[in-house]
Formats: C-alpha cells, structure tokens, sequence
C-alpha cells in the first residue's frame, strides 16, 4: 500500500511542474528525443526508489544478526519490491504527463494503481473468465509468488512489460504536445 502513494507523489511533479512552469517547450525542442527524456526522467526516479529502498536493508541485517533466516524470500522479495516499484514509477510518469496540475497527477496515479493493486481481492470474489483476467491484471497477485521465494519469469515479464506499456503512453502524449 505504501507504493501505491509513494510512487505517484515521486513523479507527479515530472512533468506537470514542467508544462506549467513552461519549461517542457524547452525541453522538447533541445536536441534530444522524446523518449530520452522520459526514460532519463524514469531512471531518476527510480534511482530515488533503490534509496528509498535501501534504507530498509537495516532489518535484513538486524534479522541475521540474531537468526537464522532463509535466503530465498527475503533476496526475491526485495527484487519484487524494486519491481512493483519500477511499475508504479511509471504509472506515475504518464500520469505526470497528462496534467500540468502536480496534485491531479498524483491522484491520477493512485487512481490507476490502486485498482491494479487490488484487482485480485475481486478476482477472488468473481468465478470464471473475469476472475483469471483479473488475477492476471493484478500487480498485488504477481508480487505474491516473490514473497514466497520464487522467481517465475511470467512475473517478471508482467513487470516489465507494465513499465514498457506505460512508459510508452507517455511519451506518446509527449509527442501528441508537439502538435497542439
């Protein structure tokens, strides 16, 4: 639940602090693409994301200063964390693109990640197709597997490629700017 806040209050002033100050004219005109920008926006934001997290590395060494604990789970959940992490990032950069309001960015952000998040508890109160669709949808459903300790490819692919897909609206409604 705490990225589901965190990530959309880390990229809401992106670029909606840009399109109001007026500096994404700028910034779009340099000699630079689109898509650079956003994914050097993302890089930074997710670089903020590793220190953020890194700060809680402090209890793993807690945890094996006085026992004894498996490996396993603790080292995938943390690269499920970072991975749940990367995909609300960039839930948050094409909310921050579609405003220049940085508060409308940040809600818009939790109002997509939040049904993402939580779209398995309805999976398992539908039966059928609707529930398998939901369950496959859902961001809180995949990073389950990583805190048991297991690193299955499909959820690593559903996290990437959700970074993927909404990274690329973005700079799609960054190119669509260039227009108006």
């Amino acid at each position: 639940f705490f990225f589901i806040l965190l990530c959309p209050l880390l990229t809401m002033r992106l670029f909606a602090e840009e399109q109001k100050m007026g500096t994404l004219e700028l910034l779009l005109t340099a000699p630079v693409r689109d898509w650079e920008v956003v994914v050097g926006k993302y890089i930074a934001s997710l670089a903020a994301l590793a220190i953020t997290i890194s700060f809680t590395i402090y209890y793993v060494v807690i945890l094996y200063w006085f026992g004894d604990p498996d490996s396993g789970p603790l080292f995938s959940a943390y690269i499920g964390l970072f991975l749940y992490g990367a995909a609300a990032l960039a839930v948050g950069i094409m909310a921050s693109s579609l405003s220049s309001n940085q508060i409308t960015s940040a809600v818009v952000g939790v109002g997509i990640l939040m049904p993402l998040s939580f779209a398995d508890v309805v999976a398992d109160r539908v039966t059928g197709v609707a529930s398998r669709i939901l369950d496959g949808l859902s961001m809180g459903s995949h990073f389950a597997d990583f805190t048991r300790g297991v690193l299955d490819t499909g959820n690593i692919v559903y996290y990437v490629s959700m970074v993927v897909v909404f990274l690329f609206v973005a700079i799609r409604v960054l190119e669509t700017r260039r227009w108006r």
